[in-house]
């Protein structure tokens, strides 16, 4: 202990356990009185699950890291618990039960009474046995709705604080660059202002909620060559600045978020885990940044073992601390005796322990974890027998009504109608043949981070916890006069013919055939999407496009529909079926969203987060490729997309004129506005997707084609109009230009009022005037959308 501290208070407290102190003078208190080894403990988790009989939680014996001996551990004290509720099926209310009990044990064995902050996934829900099972993130970018996102987000972080979890590691801000990458399902899109948006507002949904948000992966995860996972990704520095990094820099500067997670990747030599300039001299000096940096699982070990740019672990230890990662995760490997005997024979100063301590302890003491009347146990078991657990199960719903309509409304937004030749909506069929690998299967609407398919595949037998109609159960309730016959077909990926001819002949027999086609979500290879799961083209897996080509052939209505974590080329489809609709992994509401366009009972507004392409092999493709990246005459591969990214068609049609810009000139400072009227000339109601891109014609550095700059959302009963009010900072403009820097240079640009990438409906011709100008992370972000009625004639 440091005797030029003064620690205490008033007589028998301390001053880190007084809330009218300062934090900052609280967390140096408890910094001076800490040994090394104290110190280092709080910068370190440990892989644990909850008790499903309300005891203390488990460590969780990981193949890549030895067993934990928490009795070793906790009297030098605990910085994390990870995903207690992540790691085995617990009802939550015991879950709850046993993460109290076990954070009153952490708090009373070591000297200062310091608990443990709990973190757990929550990327598409809180990924807890019971717990709602939402959309996944492509699928919140399919709605170009960053309300809804908000109050999903809020709603998760209320469930994952009722059972005393402190932290979420979500969102993924990463951009998809190469579809072919398994976890494009766990990204919003192709597009950075999307991501940004979408991102942000779930940023600022969870931590309304009081749970820390966890940006992820800084930075380049998406990038990695050839779409593999945990890959070397061969971006440069303008791609990196201009594309992967403003998501970050929007969702720290507009949602609070309040820790980042490091990217696996190496970008031209340095891991992203050793990044000195990424992690803190962007992240920290120049963006602001002042919460924490955990270490993706296993990062920090991963800089010997995988990068080499350790020679051992306390190399390893000292790289990443050095770097900027304050925590690693998920269990204790370098930060513990490698870190402190690495600190007490001089070659990792213990200032950079310090740094990192004070970070996490701010947070600490922001969560009320030092406070003298800090209680482990959530609210909801307040005035409950702990030593009675079996009267607690249940007491938690963390699938609360409200939860599931908050999903289904999240889940029709997201559905995206890519063809319809006036087969849909569906009258009333007297005869439907429902076809295909996912017409029946439960578990298709979820990704692979969803507890059922991340968990609940390695328990056999437990139940999924959460309801799970399938799109045969939904097209029942919807369609109650029709007669449903199934046929499988064959499988996702199991490439089995066998069933094909049966499914011919059920279709044969009916008045409409639908197919469900798509993925199955798992972990490293046991699914078709998700992490680890990437593929070497973009055809459909398995025996699927041989079925879908079956089926197009024959004389009944085909209508396609997709429960799928990324895009898949769709061969003859495109042209051949009647209708296309595409879901990605929608959750536990999904099929009753996908049945709802079919019947019309929901008129479908989603718009593509991520192109469709047009064949299996036109990969890496966005529609952000610059002119060279587009289709040419010089080379035989055309990567035009089937379905362009912001595409989507309604059951209602939708007018746009009388453009109008204030004026056609602007400084670089400057900005311009511009209207116009959007009417809805169909016969129901409908919501259009107004997408505003621009168009740099001449910059010094190539530029994309276009990129989306604003959205929003409008929407109208029959011949119903609003005036739609644009107005574009010059800032949005800028981009990186030959010296490194940020720059808005004057010149000719276009504003495109679209519909989707390839649909634009109005055009504004603008000139920004005067002298270049240099921005930074200070500058405007958006183009604000108004809208107000437009008066009947």
């Amino acid at each position: 202990m440091n005797a030029d501290v003064a620690v205490e208070n008033t007589p028998g407290t301390f001053l880190w356990n007084d809330p009218g102190v300062p934090v900052t003078k609280r967390v140096d208190a408890l910094i001076g009185a800490m040994t090394l080894q104290e110190k280092t403990a709080q910068l370190y988790g440990v892989w644990v699950g909850a008790s499903d009989q309300g005891g203390e939680v488990a460590p969780h014996q990981h193949d890549m890291e030895e067993i934990v001996d928490l009795d070793a551990l906790l009297p030098t004290g605990l910085g994390q618990l990870t995903r207690p509720f992540g790691t085995v099926p617990v009802d939550p209310a015991l879950g709850a039960l046993s993460l109290a009990r076990t954070q009153t044990r952490i708090a009373a064995t070591n000297r200062f009474g310091i608990p443990a902050l709990a973190h757990d996934e929550c990327l598409a829900g809180f990924a807890a046995w019971g717990a709602t099972a939402y959309p996944v993130p492509l699928s919140w970018g399919a709605t170009f709705d960053p309300d809804v996102v908000r109050r999903m987000a809020a709603a998760i972080g209320r469930d994952m604080r009722a059972v005393g979890v402190h932290q979420g590691l979500a969102p993924v801000l990463d951009v998809v660059r190469d579809a072919r990458w398994g976890r494009v399902e766990e990204t919003i899109g192709e597009d950075p202002y999307l991501v940004g948006t979408i991102g942000t507002a779930y940023v600022q949904g969870l931590e309304s909620a009081g749970i820390v948000a966890t940006l992820k992966h800084f930075a380049g995860y998406s990038a990695s060559r050839a779409g593999r996972n945990l890959a070397p990704s061969s971006v440069g520095p303008r791609e990196r600045a201009d594309v992967l990094l403003p998501p970050f820099e929007m969702a720290i500067r507009e949602g609070g978020a309040r820790s980042v997670m490091n990217a696996y990747t190496d970008t031209d030599g340095i891991p992203s885990a050793a990044d000195e300039d990424l992690l803190t001299g962007l992240l920290r000096d120049t963006w602001g940044f002042d919460g924490t940096v955990v270490a993706d699982y296993f990062a920090v070990a991963f800089l010997k073992t995988l990068h080499g740019v350790a020679a051992d672990w306390a190399g390893a230890a000292g790289t990443a601390l050095h770097a900027g990662i304050d925590v690693e995760l998920p269990n204790v490997k370098t930060y513990g005796t490698p870190l402190t005997e690495a600190v007490a024979d001089g070659r990792v100063p213990e200032a950079l322990v310090d740094r990192a301590l004070r970070r996490i302890l701010t947070q600490k003491v922001l969560l009320g974890l030092l406070d003298p009347d800090w209680n482990p146990l959530p609210a909801a078991l307040h005035g409950a027998d702990p030593d009675a657990p079996a009267a607690l199960r249940g007491r938690i719903d963390l699938d609360g009504p409200e939860n599931r309509a908050l999903a289904r409304t999240i889940a029709e937004e997201a559905v995206v109608l890519l063809s319809n030749d006036g087969t849909l909506p569906l009258a009333r069929p007297r005869r439907i043949a429902l076809l295909g690998p996912n017409a029946d299967e439960p578990v298709a609407v979820l990704g692979c981070y969803s507890f059922p398919q991340h968990i609940g595949v390695r328990h056999p037998g437990t139940p999924h916890g959460i309801e799970l109609p399938t799109l045969r159960d939904a097209l029942a309730a919807e369609f109650p006069d029709a007669e449903i016959t199934v046929a499988r077909g064959t499988g996702v990926d199991d490439g089995d013919l066998s069933g094909i001819h049966e499914a011919a002949r059920v279709a044969r027999e009916a008045d409409i055939a639908l197919v469900a086609l798509g993925d199955r979500a798992g972990l490293f290879g046991r699914g078709t999407s998700g992490e680890g799961c990437d593929v070497g083209t973009l055809a459909l897996p398995g025996a699927q496009q041989h079925l879908l080509d079956t089926l197009i052939d024959l004389e009944t209505p085909l209508i396609t529909v997709l429960l799928a974590g990324r895009p898949y080329a769709l061969g003859r489809a495109v042209r051949e079926s009647a209708a296309i609709v595409q879901s990605f992994f929608p959750g536990e509401e999904g099929t009753h969203a996908i049945a709802g366009v079919l019947s019309g009972r929901t008129n479908p507004s989603g718009r593509l987060p991520v192109s469709v392409p047009s064949g299996p092999g036109s990969q890496p493709s966005t529609y952000l490729g610059a002119r060279l990246a587009h289709a040419s005459d010089v080379s035989s591969i055309d990567p035009t997309p089937a379905f362009a990214f912001g595409h989507g068609l309604s059951y209602t049609r939708f007018d746009w004129t009388d453009l109008s810009v204030d004026a056609h000139e602007a400084p670089t400072d400057g900005e311009f506005t511009l209207s116009f009227s959007v009417r809805n000339t169909g016969g129901r109601s409908g919501t259009e997707v107004v997408q505003v891109y621009l168009h740099d014609p001449v910059a010094s550095v190539v530029q994309p084609v276009q990129r989306l700059i604003g959205y929003a959302r409008v929407e109208l009963a029959p011949d119903e109009a609003r005036r739609l009010r644009v107005t574009v900072p010059a800032d949005l403009a800028s981009f990186t230009g030959r010296d490194g820097r940020r720059v808005v240079e004057p010149g000719a640009l276009e504003v495109r009022l679209a519909a989707s990438s390839t649909d634009p409906r109005l055009t504004a011709r603008v000139t920004l005037t005067g002298t270049a100008r240099h921005v930074d992370h200070t500058r405007r972000l958006h183009a604000t959308v108004g809208q107000e009625p437009v008066t009947p004639a």
